[in-house]
C-alpha cells in the first residue's frame, strides 16, 4: 500500500466526509418580450409577366416569303412580321372580279331594258288619250313589263352587291399573307423560316411579347386578403438584380381563391422602360399586414425547435421555464410568437435546449 493510499484510508477512517458542491446559475443574457402592433411586412413570391403576349398564327394558307424580324428584335405596332405568298388566292381574286364585271354588265341590260319598257309604256299612255287609239290592254301589258323590268333590275342590283362583297372578302384574305405586329413588344422567340407551309393549324411563326410593361402576379394567401389594396404602391426586388429595389402599383384583384392553394393571384402594373426587368423573373414582393393582437416579438435565436416542440426560455425568479410557442411571421431579426406568454416577460435572446428546464439562471 501506498502513503497516499494510506493518508485516504486514514481520513475516512477518522469521520471525515466529502460534501458536494452546489450547482453554479448559469449566467444568460435576456430580452424583453414585445407585443406587435401597426402594420407590418412579409415577403410574398411573385412572377414576372408580360403584359400582353401573343403567338402570331398565319391566318391564310400560303409559303413564308419573308420574316424580317428575328429573336430579340424591337417592333412597333403594325410593322411587317412576315409575309407570306398563296397564288391560289389571287387566282380566287381575279374571279371574284370576273364574277362582279359579270354581275354588273347584266344590271346594265336591265336598267336599258327599263328604260326602253318606261318609254314604250308613256308612248301608250300618251296615245290612250286619244279615244280608240290604243286598246286597254296594250297599256295593261306595257305596265306589267314596266314592273317586271324593275325587278330584274333589282335583283341584278343585288347580284352586283353580292359579287362586290365575296371580291372583298377574297382581297381580305389576300391582306392576311402580311402577318404584322398587334402591339409594340419583343419578339422572344422564332418558330418558323422562309419556305415553310403555314396556315391556321400549323402552328405559331413567332411569339411577341410587351415588356416595357409588366404584370407582377402575385398569390396572395387568405389570410393576408384584407390588406389588399388598388392603387397602393409595393416594393420588391429580384434575385437576378442583388441591391436594387423596384416599385409597382396593385392594379388588379382576381376576386377567387385558389381551391388548392388557398391563395388569390393579384396583379401589380410594373413600368419597365429600361428592359432591365425581364418576364419570367420571380421577385420577393414586400406585402403589408396587420400585426395580430394576439401576437409577440421576440428575437429569432430565442426560438428553439426541436423534435418535439418549439419553445422560448422564459426567466424568472432565477429559474429557467420553457414555454411552448408557435411561431409567425418574421420582423426583421424579431419573430412574431403565441403562447403563454405576456409582454414584458423575460426570455432568453439566445436560447438552446442546453438550457434545462427548471435550472437555475443568473
Amino acid at each position: 500500500m501506498t502513503l497516499r493510499n494510506s493518508v485516504v484510508i486514514v481520513l475516512l477512517g477518522c469521520g471525515f466526509s466529502i460534501a458536494a458542491r452546489p450547482a453554479l446559475a448559469q449566467a444568460v443574457e435576456t430580452v424583453a418580450v414585445t407585443r406587435a402592433t401597426g402594420e407590418r411586412l412579409v415577403v410574398l413570391p411573385g412572377e414576372l409577366v408580360a403584359f400582353e403576349a401573343v403567338n402570331l398564327t398565319a391566318r391564310v394558307s400560303g409559303y413564308i416569303d419573308t420574316i424580317p424580324v428575328d429573336r430579340g428584335a424591337e417592333v412597333k405596332r403594325g410593322q411587317l412580321i412576315a409575309e407570306l405568298v398563296a397564288p391560289e388566292l389571287a387566282a380566287q381574286v381575279a374571279e371574284a372580279q370576273a364574277r362582279v364585271q359579270a354581275a354588273t354588265a347584266k344590271r346594265v341590260e336591265a336598267e336599258t331594258q327599263l328604260a326602253t319598257a318606261r318609254t314604250v309604256h308613256e308612248r301608250l299612255k300618251a296615245a290612250a288619250a286619244t279615244p280608240g287609239a290604243v286598246s286597254g290592254l296594250e297599256l295593261q301589258s306595257a305596265e306589267e313589263a314596266v314592273k317586271g323590268v324593275t325587278a330584274l333590275v333589282d335583283s341584278n342590283a343585288k347580284a352586283v352587291d353580292a359579287a362586290n362583297a365575296s371580291l372583298d372578302a377574297v382581297r381580305v384574305l389576300q391582306g392576311y399573307l402580311r402577318v404584322v405586329a398587334p402591339f409594340a413588344g419583343r419578339v422572344t422567340e422564332r418558330f418558323l423560316h422562309p419556305g415553310a407551309l403555314v396556315g391556321p393549324s400549323t402552328g405559331p411563326l413567332i411569339r411577341l411579347e410587351q415588356t416595357s410593361r409588366l404584370r407582377l402576379v402575385v398569390p396572395v394567401p387568405e389570410r393576408h386578403y384584407a390588406a389588399i389594396t388598388r392603387g397602393r404602391k409595393l416594393e420588391f426586388t429580384v434575385p437576378a438584380l442583388v441591391g436594387r429595389k423596384f416599385t409597382g402599383t396593385v392594379a388588379r384583384v382576381s376576386g377567387s381563391l385558389d381551391a388548392k392553394t388557398r391563395t388569390m393571384a393579384v396583379e401589380l402594373d410594373i413600368q419597365n422602360p429600361d428592359g432591365v426587368l425581364a418576364p419570367g423573373m420571380f421577385p420577393d414582393v414586400s406585402w403589408p399586414v396587420e400585426a395580430s393582437s394576439a401576437a409577440l416579438l421576440v428575437p429569432s435565436t430565442a426560438v428553439v425547435s426541436t423534435t418535439d416542440r418549439t419553445f422560448v426560455i422564459r426567466v424568472s425568479g432565477g429559474k429557467a421555464s420553457w414555454v411552448t410557442v408557435k411561431k409567425g411571421a418574421a420582423h426583421g431579426d424579431l419573430v412574431e410568437v403565441t403562447g403563454a406568454l405576456a409582454a414584458g416577460d423575460r426570455v432568453v435572446k439566445r436560447a438552446s435546449d442546453e438550457i434545462r428546464d427548471g435550472s437555475a439562471i443568473k
